[in-house]
């Protein structure tokens, strides 16, 4: 197991970050370790004396990143160090954290046991998405969870065509379309119908969103396709792409979307105990309200 001795710390502001970055800090303080804060956790903590570095530079001095915060913080992180190949470990002050897997009062005994050596490392891609207007490139953008295309307005459908490979899928009208990774399945697809795909699955999911053909049903295929969409002339809105809404590219009538594997894949530290489907039955609640048996006795 690797060993980490120049750690950078992400997070930003919202309910307990504080102190949830000073107790870490004290755990990697008292292990003389190197310390590297990025921006937003500087200002969040005046005086601490410690280094501080853009993140996006982070990856290329740090050999782990711990990220405070929720998932949406820890997808921000992965989009701007999965390039380095930095490793990335989550301590969640969000609401669900499946990718940020160790609660604030873990952090001594959990964040320890990694520094230790004791952790399992995951890999996980991301989606790469540009737009071409023209033939010329009008945006892109990356992924860890999901590229989304969308109406952009409440109650207004769009209509686009889907290949996959070259190959025509179908024309459709509905909100939208999800295309998400395994590691996005538990994310928004979910909400819409989508399949819960195990992390190690090498697949992709394209989950339509409220279709107007009620035989539409979610597609897994290959993580190695290419996925095209095409806006249809016919629409009259400019419907916006996003990446793990975060990142927003707005199209228009004609535009066309691919949707890719990146070549550079997420280094995801979790704690030696970590299993995806005890975090299914924490964080979805999985036979949570089952009565229970009557006793024999």
């Amino acid at each position: 197991m690797e060993q980490f001795r120049n750690i950078g710390v992400i997070g930003r502001e919202g309910n307990g970050v504080v102190e949830t970055l000073n107790r870490l800090l004290t755990l990697l303080e008292s292990r003389q370790l190197t310390v590297v804060l990025d921006d937003s956790v500087s200002a969040l903590l005046p005086d601490h004396g410690l280094r501080v570095s853009p993140r996006r530079m982070m990856g290329e001095t740090c050999d782990l990143i711990i990220v405070v915060g929720g998932d949406g913080s820890l997808l921000g992180a992965a989009r701007s160090l999965t390039r380095h190949n930095a490793p990335v470990l989550g301590v969640n002050r969000g609401r669900l954290g499946f990718l940020t897997d160790i609660s604030p009062g873990e952090i001594e005994t959990q964040v320890g046991a990694v520094l230790d050596g004791e952790y399992v490392l995951e890999k996980r891609f991301l989606l790469d998405v540009e737009v071409l207007r023209g033939g010329e490139r009008i945006g892109r953008g990356d992924a860890l969870n999901d590229v989304v295309l969308n109406s952009g307005t409440s109650g207004h459908m769009m209509e686009f065509e889907l290949y996959v490979d070259g190959e025509f899928v179908y024309r459709q009208r509905s909100d939208g379309l999800i295309v998400c990774t395994p590691t996005g399945s538990t994310a928004y697809s979910l909400s819409a119908g989508g399949p819960i795909m195990h992390p190690r699955l090498d697949a992709i999911a394209i989950v339509p969103m409220f279709p107007h053909t009620l035989s539409s049903r979610p597609i897994v295929i290959g993580g190695n396709s290419e996925v095209k969409m095409v806006v249809c002339d016919s629409n009259v809105v400019n419907p916006p792409v996003t990446c793990d809404g975060q990142v927003k590219i707005t199209t228009q009538p004609g535009d066309i979307i691919y949707v890719r594997k990146k070549p550079h894949k997420l280094r995801l530290v979790h704690p030696i105990d970590h299993s995806f489907y005890a975090s299914c039955r924490d964080k979805l609640g999985w036979g949570a309200h089952l009565p229970l048996e009557d006793s024999d006795d």
